[in-house]
């Protein structure tokens, strides 16, 4: 609901988080490229109307509006962008004179804005590979060996001694914490307008709160809008008049492709992201084959293995399943098809890799390093339990211990380059 604001308009802000000093240089470096310069300022201008509280005074709209020298228009789209973002929860007290109150919302972290399907991308796209790659950098934590150091910190009981119990109360209600707003898709497609318009012969009650979120991200992921949308859901309900959900994803993958001359959805084109690598200086056979995980999409990796032809349809859909549904990274992917291949016979079993994939991706597995060792340790233990004969069963390259020693002589170079060539 957009309201037009008038300068005499009152307003009060209130902190729903701990804004740190970490928080505003993610807000600077990593927000603004998303929003721009002008929300990020308004942000600012509501951290200083609070000052060292965590609630201003009653001031003015004319007060943002003279200090940010913007219009009615320009403010209105800023904060809108503060709330699209997550950043800003805005509510409104109708009188003669309105009344705002304006809650501000931690930004996400590094690590977790870096982590995100729809900010990583955004960010990569509005910024450039250079200059991503520059941010990534500036965010990346320093790695120190620490195989030569001997841990020697104290335990808090060699510190502190026990004192007697005495009565009191723990205090936590209404202390002040980290808090973080989920994003919201309802201005950017209009679910409810699908639903009304559908067709009195359509229970509405098919549309559950997972079928909701599910229409809304595909909608977000290939741009539908929510006529077309409609269409889509309609031919995907079933003889029990229940919306199939595979069955609509696939509708809609479809209709994008071929609308899109047959190209595939980005996210299958991407590369593992630059703070999941492994650092680059190591010489080892183990290092060159994680190193091209990392650096090969899904799709191409998977091109390589039909020797450089395009790969099946169903393949393909299955990688982008891997990316979007279980939330697996691009390397982390690469591992999963290798190590499937090489223990099926060259054959992608889907029911196969879903199982392994949920697995990785409830144990949180992000990198390529643990996804090869999580895969080494899984495969064993099931060959042991079925008492397999380990000389017929075929095992990728990597989980050979002999294969991940650090070179040594040129004859080990060239054996080892020429044994990489399939993985490339």
């Amino acid at each position: 609901m957009d309201i037009h604001i008038l300068p005499a308009d009152t307003y009060i802000v209130t902190s729903k988080s701990v804004i740190t000093e970490e928080d505003k240089k993610v807000l600077n470096m990593l927000y603004l490229p998303i929003i721009g310069p002008l929300p990020i300022m308004l942000y600012n201008m509501f951290l200083l109307d609070m000052g060292k509280l965590d609630i201003s005074k009653e001031l003015t709209h004319a007060h943002l509006l003279s200090t940010l020298k913007v219009s009615n228009q320009e403010l209105t789209e800023a904060r809108n962008s503060l709330e699209a973002i997550g950043l800003l929860k805005t509510y409104l007290k109708k009188d003669v004179v309105n009344n705002y109150l304006y809650e501000l919302y931690s930004p996400v972290s590094a690590y977790e804005f870096f982590s995100h399907p729809m900010f990583n991308m955004i960010l990569y796209s509005n910024v450039g590979k250079v200059e991503y790659d520059t941010l990534v950098n500036v965010f990346k934590a320093s790695r120190i060996n620490k195989d030569e150091y001997e841990e020697v910190t104290h335990t808090f009981n060699k510190v502190f001694k026990s004192i007697p119990n005495t009565s009191y109360d723990v205090v936590s209600e209404g202390i002040r914490k980290k808090n973080k707003l989920n994003l919201s898709f309802d201005t950017d497609f209009d679910i409810d307008f699908l639903i009304e318009t559908i067709g009195n012969n359509i229970d509405k009650k098919i549309f559950t709160k997972d079928l909701k979120e599910l229409i809304i991200k595909l909608a977000y992921l290939y741009d539908i809008d929510p006529i077309k949308m409609q269409d889509y859901v309609k031919s995907c309900i079933n003889e029990k008049g229940t919306v199939n959900r595979e069955e609509l994803r696939k509708v809609v993958r479809n209709h994008y492709q071929f609308d899109h001359g047959g190209i595939l959805p980005t996210v299958v084109e991407h590369t593992q992201p630059e703070y999941l690598r492994k650092p680059i200086g190591e010489n080892s056979n183990l290092a060159k084959m994680i190193y091209t995980f990392e650096t090969t999409s899904p799709y191409d990796f998977l091109k390589s293995k039909h020797n450089g032809n395009e790969p099946p349809k169903r393949d393909m859909e299955l990688l982008e399943d891997l990316i979007i549904d279980q939330g697996l990274k691009p390397g982390v992917v690469n591992v999963l098809v290798d190590y499937t291949l090489k223990t099926n016979e060259n054959r992608l079993n889907r029911k196969f890799v879903e199982a392994i994939a949920g697995q990785w991706s409830r144990s949180k597995i992000e990198t390529v390093e643990e996804a090869m060792n999580i895969a080494r340790k899984n495969h064993r233990k099931v060959s042991k339990t079925i008492n397999v004969d380990k000389g017929k069963v075929n095992e990728p390259v990597w989980f050979n211990k002999e294969n991940t020693i650090d070179l040594a002589t040129d004859e080990e170079r060239k054996n080892m380059d020429d044994l990489l060539k399939e993985y490339k």
